[in-house]
C-alpha cells in the first residue's frame, strides 16, 4: 500500500498561514511545533499540510494545492462573501472546471467538485 499522508510547504509567516487555512478553507489545527515555527493543519479526511516558516520565505511557490469541495459554485460564493479574492471564479480551465485563489504566500489553491467537473470540465 502507498498513501500520501502529508505535505510540507514553506511559508513566510506560520501564524498568518495557519489562520488562513483554518479560516478560509476550514481545515483544523492538528498540532504545532512552536520552536520550529511549524503548524500542522488537517482536512476532514486526515490529510495533513505542514506549514513550515522558512527564513527568507518560500521563494517562488512550487506547487498547487487542489481541494475537492462538495459544491465549487457555492464555496466560491461563500468565500467571496467573506472577502476572499480569487484569481478566477469557477470556470473551464486546462485542468477541468474549478476556481483558483492564492494563499498568503502565493501558492495557487484550486477548488473543484465532482459534479461540475464531470458536467463542465470535459471537452
Amino acid at each position: 500500500m502507498i498513501k500520501l499522508d502529508h505535505l510540507t510547504i514553506a511559508v513566510t509567516n506560520c501564524d498568518k498561514s495557519r489562520d488562513w487555512y483554518i479560516e478560509t478553507l476550514g481545515l483544523k489545527l492538528e498540532f504545532e511545533i512552536p520552536e520550529r515555527r511549524t503548524s500542522a493543519v488537517q482536512d476532514e479526511f486526515g490529510f495533513t499540510l505542514f506549514l513550515a516558516e522558512t527564513p527568507g520565505g518560500p521563494g517562488r511557490p512550487s506547487c498547487v494545492l487542489t481541494f475537492q469541495v462538495s459544491d465549487v459554485e457555492a464555496k466560491h460564493k461563500q468565500l467571496v462573501a467573506a472577502g476572499v479574492q480569487f484569481v478566477h471564479p469557477p470556470q473551464k480551465t486546462f485542468w477541468g472546471y474549478g476556481a483558483d485563489l492564492k494563499d498568503p504566500d502565493g501558492y495557487h489553491i484550486w477548488l473543484w467538485d465532482e459534479k461540475t467537473m464531470r458536467e463542465k470540465g470535459e471537452a
